[in-house]
């Protein structure tokens, strides 16, 4: 039997498919334009081309887990955000902080260059309907705010994030970025709460 690193069979196993898929991220995230053969993640994580196969059984079966894996991750930090915020308002900057602080970590990269690589059907209807997950909290939050068409203003809001993520992605500030972002979105908060000059 192989010698095992954690105090169990499954907690090693679990360390090693860890140590896979993050340096399946790096690996990614350094260029997005193409999947790192298993040879090449078992070499960043430690592991032989033959200890990996033990995990994954193909690039495809590599780049599924790492989508089960990253998707819930931005989740978790978005749901973590919204909770500590306070009001729908709120709820909306943290929207915003929460997601380009994912971008300033390197997540959106790696989103995107799994869209890049493996652009199969599934990982498409996979990714819509992550998207659209991630945006129902702010429907809800434009919906408390009295919004008529929040449908129309979810994606109008979701411009104005998609916009800072590339001004963090072209220039690395993330708080100048958020900084321009948030006055937009405190304003149109304001402006939406009792007497203020929405229409």
């Amino acid at each position: 039997m192989p010698r095992i690193d954690a105090p169990t069979v499954a907690e090693h196993r679990a360390a090693r498919e860890r140590a896979l898929l993050d340096a399946a991220r790096e690996l990614l995230t350094a260029q997005p334009d193409r999947v790192p053969t298993l040879a090449e993640v078992g070499a960043v994580a430690g592991l032989s081309r033959s200890s990996v196969y033990e995990y994954f059984r193909s690039r495809e079966d590599l780049l599924r887990a790492l989508v089960s894996d990253s998707f819930p991750r931005w989740q978790r930090r978005l749901d973590a955000g919204l909770a500590a915020a306070d009001g729908p308002g709120g709820r909306l900057l943290a929207f915003l902080r929460v997601n380009l602080e994912l971008v300033a970590d390197g997540e959106h990269a790696l989103a995107r260059a799994l869209s890049l690589v493996a652009p199969s059907d599934d990982l498409a209807r996979e990714s819509r309907a992550f998207h659209e997950r991630l945006l129902l909290p702010v429907a809800e939050a434009l919906t408390e705010l009295g919004v008529a068409d929040a449908e129309t203003a979810t994606e109008l809001v979701n411009a104005v994030v998609h916009a800072a993520s590339r001004r963090v992605e072209q220039t690395g500030d993330l708080e100048r970025a958020h900084e321009a972002a948030r006055a937009l979105l405190a304003a149109y908060v304001d402006a939406l709460a009792p007497g203020g000059d929405a229409a």
